[in-house]
């Protein structure tokens, strides 16, 4: 797997087409656990996203990134903006300079995205959050030879599995026992994020 600038925008442009698609689901699952709002906040932040990175031109793939981040941090309400921006900040800081990024420095900054979330949201491993796709997606990058459609599952299984998991963390955590039952809107946006990045490398 090698990231260049422009598989890094096919990335959020796929992604943004995700969200946009499943706007209306992103707010269905957030109407049971959350706010309501996820769907509508993404889509708005996403759409964001590609009207800042389609009017710019990038030397490196982690100034597309730290783009990214400063429009989700400004643009996503509710708490998505703060973690999915911290997420790519620290991915843009950890991939500092690179043309191209291979797989060891993508797992790496991975790492360190992971880190930003938990250190921003407060938050762990089975606490029915954004994480629980986040994480085994970053343990996948660390240990393997990525392939598309061993991530892709790999996002899927783990969003999946959030649906039996009880909330402790964020608004999803006042409903305690009827969160069980219900997939993480957080954990379907990560799906969508991570689903996008396996057609790029495909």
């Amino acid at each position: 797997m090698e990231l260049t600038i422009e598989d890094t925008i096919k990335w959020m442009q796929l992604t943004n087409d995700k969200i946009q698609k499943n706007k209306e689901h992103l707010t269905a699952l957030d109407q049971v656990i959350g706010d309501s709002d996820h769907g509508i906040n993404m889509a708005r932040g996403f759409q964001e996203v590609m009207k800042k990175l389609d009017a710019a031109t990038y030397e490196t793939v982690s100034d597309v990134m730290k783009d990214v981040a400063m429009t989700l941090m400004s643009k996503v309400g509710g708490a998505a903006g703060p973690l999915y921006g911290t997420a790519f900040l620290k991915l843009s800081m950890s991939l500092k300079d690179s043309q191209k990024v291979d797989e060891s420095s993508f797992a790496k900054a991975l790492e360190e995205a992971v880190q930003g979330i938990i250190m921003r949201g407060k938050a762990n491993a089975g606490e029915k959050t954004m994480l629980d796709v986040w994480i085994p997606v970053q343990d996948y990058f660390s240990a393997n030879n990525v392939k598309a459609d061993e991530l892709e599952t790999i996002a899927k299984t783990a969003m999946e599995q959030t649906k039996e998991l009880k909330a402790t963390k964020g608004r999803a955590s006042y409903f305690k026992d009827k969160s069980i039952g219900h997939i993480d809107p957080g954990s379907a946006s990560s799906y969508y994020l991570f689903t996008s990045l396996a057609e790029v490398i495909e």
